[in-house]
Formats: C-alpha cells, structure tokens, sequence
C-alpha cells in the first residue's frame, strides 16, 4: 500500500511522505490567495474553495481566517456557513452534508496517535536521523444535513454526527451523535432528542 492509500485506510502513515507534504503546499498556496480576497469579492472566493475542497455544492460561505492541511479531503454539501476562525485537520475525509451551520473557533480533527506511549513512538525511532517520532493515522468525521455546531467545538477523528443535531458550544464530541439530538458537553452527551414532530 501507498502511504496515501494507509492514510485513508485508517492505518499508521507516514504523514511526511511526498505526498502529503505537496497536498498541504499547495493547499497554502490556495489559502494564501483565499485569505488575500476582499468580503466582496464571492465569486473569486467560490473559484478559490472549488480548487481547494474536494467537493463543494452551491451558497457556501467559509469565513476567514481558515486553517485546513490539504483541503482535497473536505466535501461540503448546499447552504453551509462556516463562521470565522475554524481549522479542518483533513488528513482524511471531512463530509458535511446540506444546511449547516459551523459556528467561529470549530475544529474538525481527523488525524489522531496512539495513546500509549510505546504504540505512539515509532520503533525505530533515532533523534539524529531526523526522522518523525511518532506514528500517525486519520479517520472520517461525518456532519449530517442541518445540523449546527455551536462556537468552540471540537469534533475528534472517526465521529459522526447525524442529521438535524445541535452541538452546544464548547462540547468536544469525542463519539457518533445520533440525528436529532441536542448534544452538549465534555465528553459531548445526548441531552435530548429534537425535531421530533
């Protein structure tokens, strides 16, 4: 397997392969050109975004400043607003569906390492050679349709989030969110159910 092809496997990679480290130049080329746009200028802005995700649908706004890695793993479905200040960690997919509402200072996280200490630290590891210490891997987040995630929240690798939920803010949604449901806290609980006819 290709380092890209353990990355979105799920499995440890070398995350200063080639590979990656083009994806993340020439997603901050991309951000650079974004984030030198006027507010006025949308059309410049939308052209920008439809290089630098891999998927974007209609009326989506992405406030600045905004922080991704490669900015290829992020597919964002119609009617989605991302407030100022978020960061999208895309070391493997980031899917928002339709209707959302992602609120400043949010951070989408899909790159994560081992706990433990002797899981973490690659076995090979020599501080002379310069190689990286510790080992890597990245997981999907999943942002169902009309769903909103309040200020300050953190969504951690492997969750997702079902369609219609409320994330308070400030919650750090450590697992899966079942649709329509009021989550709130740390870790992010269901408090109750909601668009519930």
């Amino acid at each position: 397997m290709t380092e890209l092809e353990k990355c979105m496997a799920g499995e440890y990679y070398d995350c200063h392969d080639q590979i990656f480290l083009g994806f993340k130049a020439r997603a901050r080329e991309l951000l650079k050109e974004y984030h030198a746009l006027a507010y006025e200028q949308k059309e410049e802005k939308a052209d920008v975004l439809k290089r630098l995700f891999g998927g974007i649908g209609t009326n989506v706004s992405v406030r600045l400043p905004f922080v991704c890695d490669y900015g290829r793993n992020i597919y964002i479905g119609n009617n989605v607003s991302v407030n100022m200040n978020c960061t999208f960690v895309d070391c493997n997919q980031i899917t928002i569906g339709d209707n959302v509402l992602i609120a400043s200072n949010v951070q989408l996280y899909t790159a994560a390492h081992p706990v433990e200490l002797s899981e973490r630290l690659t076995p090979d590891w020599d501080a002379k050679t310069g190689q990286y210490f510790c080992r890597t891997y990245a997981l999907p987040i999943r942002i169902g349709s009309g769903c909103w995630l309040g200020g300050g929240v953190i969504v951690l690798p492997g969750v997702t989030i079902g369609a219609g939920c409320v994330i308070g803010a400030g919650s750090v949604v450590t697992k899966d969110i079942p649709a329509n449901s009021l989550a709130v806290g740390n870790p992010c609980r269901v408090i109750r159910k909601i668009n519930v006819d």
